[in-house]
């Protein structure tokens, strides 16, 4: 199942899949993967279960093995999630007190999400909910830092692409590498500097 991950301000992540039972469970571990690029896991359980309602509910009602896009929107204090597929009928949210196989996925949505919603589209239909994050700063403080990490991977001239784990973990070295060497240069102490930063971070950590 490849992910189409689209560089841009609000971190966009296509996951295309066949509506079938064994790949609810791929598409549910590649949601988690993402949100840890990211840095959002604390939205792993939500998502998570948001994702297995809308794929179970593709299979349901648009048909077992027909095509389906998942598609993941970080933005900043919100996790946008859209289900995408070929039917133009929308779904209805049912009564409470109709039958658990009834609607359950609509129920759920509006439960634990801030916002939902269907729409039609080109292709079919989208049915989308979004997940608060938590923590405005925490989740600014992260987008701050893969945009640095991007940038400054692709200054270097770096022959490494992507954005998986070991590359941003190599830039955030070199980066740190760099600062210290600028401070020294400034006459400040890297040491303390880095002292300061990390009673900051475990400051915004514990407030979290």
């Amino acid at each position: 199942m490849p992910g189409i991950d689209i560089e841009d301000r609000q971190r966009r992540c296509v996951l295309p899949f066949e509506a079938l039972p064994a790949e609810v469970r791929l598409l549910r571990r590649a949601a988690v993967v993402q949100l840890g690029r990211w840095g959002v896991q604390t939205a792993g359980d939500a998502t998570q279960l948001v994702v297995t309602e809308l794929a179970t509910n593709v299979i349901k009602h648009v048909g077992e093995g027909s095509p389906a896009t998942l598609i993941l929107e970080w933005k900043r204090e919100r996790l946008r999630v859209e289900m995408h597929d070929k039917s133009s009928s929308l779904p209805t949210l049912r009564t409470a007190d109709c039958e658990a196989e009834c609607g359950r996925g609509l129920h759920l949505l509006a439960a634990m999400a801030v916002d939902w919603g269907t729409a039609i589209t080109a292709l079919g239909k989208a049915v989308w909910c979004e997940i608060e994050l938590g923590s405005d700063a925490v989740c600014l403080r992260m987008e701050r830092a893969i945009d640095a990490l991007e940038s400054y991977r692709k200054r270097g001239g770096s022959v490494l692409h992507g954005r998986c784990g070991a590359v941003l973990e190599e830039s955030a070295v070199e980066l740190i590498a760099d600062l210290l060497h600028w401070t020294s240069a400034r006459g400040l102490d890297p040491d303390d500097i880095l002292d300061r930063a990390q009673m900051h971070y475990e400051a915004e950590a514990d407030a979290a």
